[in-house]
Order: C-alpha cells, then sequence, then structure tokens
C-alpha cells in the first residue's frame, strides 16, 4: 500500500516546491484537508521552520532551519518506507524522459532559426504527437511513484490535463510558465524528485 506522508512534512515540501504556499494551495497540491493545513503550519510558524514574507498575502515559506527538516524528514520517510530504491529507479527512467522533453518543448517554441509562431500545423501537430508519446510512457513512472509515496500520486492527473488541454487546442498548456502547464508540472515532479534523494542539481547536471 502507498505510504501517506504525514502532514508536516507535506506542508514543509509544498513550500519548498513552489517558493511559497498559502492553506488551498497546499490542500490542492497534498490532498490534506485545508483546517489540518492550517494547524500544521501555525505549528510550523511557532517552530521557525516557516516565516510569512511580505504581508503574508502569498502564503507560507520555508526558513533555512524549515528547509533543513524537510531534508531530514524526506531522508527518514524514505528510509522508513523502505522506498529509496524504488524511487531511486523511477528518477533513472524520469531522467531519459526528462531529456526527451526539453528537446520537445524546444521545438515547440523554436522552429529552424526563429520563434514558433505556431503558424506551421504540420510542425506542430508532430511536436505535439511527440509529447502525447512521452506522456504514456511518463504515467508508468508516475504510478511507479505513486506506489511507493502517495504525495506523488497528483502529479499523473496534472499532466493528463495538461496534455488534453493541448490536444483540445490551446498550446499554453505545452510550457506556459504560472500556470499547471506539461512543463510547469513535469519542472516540480523533477524538483520533488531531486529533493526526495537529497540530490543537489548542478551534482545531477554535472553527470548526465
Amino acid at each position: 500500500m502507498s505510504h501517506p506522508s504525514p502532514t508536516p512534512l507535506l506542508v514543509l515540501h509544498c513550500c519548498r516546491l513552489k517558493g511559497f504556499a498559502d492553506a488551498p494551495t497546499i490542500s490542492a497540491w497534498s490532498g490534506v484537508d485545508e483546517r489540518a493545513v492550517e494547524a500544521a503550519s501555525e505549528h510550523l510558524l511557532d517552530r521557525g521552520l516557516l516565516h510569512l514574507p511580505g504581508s503574508g498575502a502569498l502564503g507560507w515559506a520555508l526558513t533555512p532551519p524549515g528547509r533543513t527538516e524537510n531534508e531530514r524528514l524526506l531522508g527518514l520517510e524514505l528510509e522508513l518506507v523502505g522506498a529509496r530504491p524504488h524511487i531511486q529507479d523511477a528518477y533513472g527512467r524520469f531522467l531519459g524522459l526528462n531529456t526527451e522533453l526539453r528537446a520537445i518543448c524546444t521545438d515547440w517554441q523554436v522552429r529552424g532559426d526563429e520563434l514558433n509562431d505556431h503558424s506551421d500545423v504540420e510542425h506542430d501537430e508532430k511536436v505535439i504527437a511527440r509529447l502525447v508519446s512521452l506522456h504514456r510512457r511518463a504515467r508508468i513512472v508516475c504510478r511507479d511513484l505513486d506506489a511507493q509515496l502517495s504525495r506523488f500520486g497528483r502529479y499523473e492527473g496534472r499532466l493528463a490535463t495538461a496534455r488534453q488541454n493541448v490536444l483540445d487546442g490551446d498550446g499554453g498548456w505545452f510550457t506556459q510558465p504560472l500556470i499547471d502547464s506539461y512543463h510547469t508540472v513535469w519542472f516540480e515532479l523533477h524538483e520533488d524528485l531531486l529533493a526526495t534523494l537529497g540530490i543537489d542539481r548542478s551534482a545531477e547536471t554535472s553527470r548526465t
């Protein structure tokens, strides 16, 4: 059975992945009831693990001790559940897909030596077909991650929604920032895997 992460870990982890997050954002990301998120966040705030940057309107953010605690809890969870080898295997498969997705996103944004103005329908259709092919394989990785830690369970649905919106003709859902575009969700999943396994992105880049 997939392991459900404790609420404090989920709150800290969501804030880490998104930079800052309010209760509705954390609840939607984690599936935890907003009242439980509020209670956990206030406790973490009192412990100095979260703070409210600026006016606080954007939600909570990690403090340096909060990031350290997030890393500690992630490592402890992997060892207690015995999920590390399974997550490591899924991460290895993800990296192969990540190289492919980067090329797909580049070809969506650039055609030849110029920015893609999306006037070449045949070009765009070929790029979308490549995304659809990649998604079939990506959802297997997502399901394998979900089978170990339930907090990975929402990535498949978010990626599927973005893919479907692209297929329905809204190209912004391919790479546009500030929405749950395919690239946005993919980048967050990548960050989640790096954080979960305690891998520094620069170290990853140096060996790939």
